[in-house]
């Protein structure tokens, strides 16, 4: 403090002059030291480079969905009452018309079964005099034509002669009321299904639909089952259980007009799931809906994408996403999509060339997400650069890019990220 104070009163004393020297050999100084440290460091640039390789260009589309319930049925019922004993649990393999739970029926669950019952038994009835018309009619018809033979064949009567046209129509007319009445028969028989359904679903006795494992049985002993306490299923019944099947899983998405024209069936897909962030699932596309919907003046067009094998753990409407590989190509030079630069249609890759970075027109074919295909101008091997890292950034702490912004390193096993220092 005493020496800077010395310095202070120095100064004081000195001209006007001196002052200005001064100040003149202090900045001479400082301009001395950028010309000796700034070009220095100016120079000194940090590249990001990875290697051109030969290897697969797989392109696809990537859409987000949910697992469809399409390997899953609902148990309903429409009986009303108490649960009074139950035949299987959670997770059991049931077949198709196996007992699940019994209903002790209140007063409204006995109305509908007795209604069922009788629109069963009436069904049952009208199926017996179908077939009883259709035996009549046979006949009939039978008789019609044994006279046709007998009067107007055997007589060799001519096609124009009355008795020959009156008979053969009798005949003809017969033979269509016979396979009417078969079609009455048919449709009597679909009532007696229905009518046999709906007693099944009234019944005390919940029975399971199809064969598979139960799911979600909301069930025991004691429960009370009443027409309120109906699902939102968009039927009648009071659903208690799902039957889950061993079919693969499917995903649903919904592609945009301008991906739908991409994808084929058969197409493979690879699939992830929210509940398995560290797994990657295959399967295939086996449907394209190509009528679409609209919603909000967007038209998306749903895809099912079924998996190739069942995954245990994975439930309807949990979400999924899907990448559907729309092309493959085999044998090409790639390169990093951010090392190319387009300016008037004109593609440029920055390469390493003994040590300096040359700018090299490139033709370029098809392109994914991280990767493009070099037809001409690249070849396997050279080094392209996809970023530059200023010094001015480095000092500063940030990183400011060239417009090589770093998008995703190759797929073709390339070194990504090498770093390499140049002097400009």
């Amino acid at each position: 403090m005493k020496f800077l104070f010395s310095i202070e009163q120095w100064l004081m004393h000195q001209s006007w002059f001196i002052k200005m020297l001064l100040i003149l050999l202090v900045v001479g100084i400082c301009y001395g030291a950028y010309l000796v440290l700034g070009p220095k460091q100016a120079q000194q640039t940090e590249y990001q480079t990875e290697q051109a390789q030969k290897g697969s260009l797989i392109i696809s589309i990537t859409a987000s969905g949910t697992v469809a319930s399409t390997n899953a049925r609902s148990v309903e019922t429409d009986a009303t009452g108490v649960v009074k004993k139950l035949f299987v649990k959670d997770g059991d393999t049931v077949k198709i018309g196996q007992a699940i739970a019994s209903i002790e029926l209140d007063q409204l669950g006995k109305q509908k079964a007795a209604q069922a019952l009788s629109s069963y038994q009436s069904a049952k009835s009208s199926v017996e005099s179908a077939k009883a018309n259709l035996y009549s009619l046979q006949s009939k018809m039978f008789a019609a034509n044994q006279k046709f033979i007998n009067d107007a064949v055997a007589r060799s009567l001519a096609p124009e002669d009355p008795s020959y046209i009156q008979q053969d129509a009798d005949w003809l007319a017969s033979e269509v009321l016979y396979k009417n009445q078969q079609n009455a028969i048919n449709q009597a028989q679909n009532s007696l299904s229905s009518a046999w359904l709906s007693y099944q679903a009234s019944s005390p006795t919940i029975s399971s639909p199809i064969s598979g494992k139960i799911s979600g049985l909301s069930l025991q002993q004691g429960t009370v089952i009443d027409s309120g306490s109906s699902s939102s299923t968009g039927t009648s019944g009071t659903k208690v259980a799902s039957i889950i099947t061993d079919a693969a899983p499917t995903i649903s998405i919904d592609l945009t007009e301008i991906d739908v024209s991409k994808v084929h069936i058969e197409d493979k897909a690879t699939i992830t799931f929210d509940t398995f962030p560290d797994k990657t699932f295959t399967g295939k596309v086996i449907s394209v809906d190509t009528v679409g919907a609209v919603s909000s003046g967007v038209t998306t067009y749903p895809v099912t994408v079924k998996l190739d094998t069942n995954v245990e753990g994975l439930f309807s409407n949990m979400a999924a996403t899907a990448s559907i590989i729309t092309q493959v190509k085999d044998d090409v030079v790639l390169i990093p999509l951010s090392s190319v630069q387009t300016t008037n249609g004109q593609s440029t890759v920055r390469v390493m060339n003994n040590g300096q970075v040359e700018s090299k027109n490139v033709v370029l074919g098809l392109s994914s997400d991280t990767q493009t295909e070099v037809v001409s101008g690249i070849n396997e091997g050279e080094v392209v650069v996809t970023s530059a890292v200023s010094p001015t950034a480095q000092t500063s702490g940030t990183q400011t890019r060239s417009v090589f912004s770093t998008l995703g390193g190759s797929r073709g096993g390339s070194s990504s990220g090498n770093a390499v220092r140049i002097a400009r």
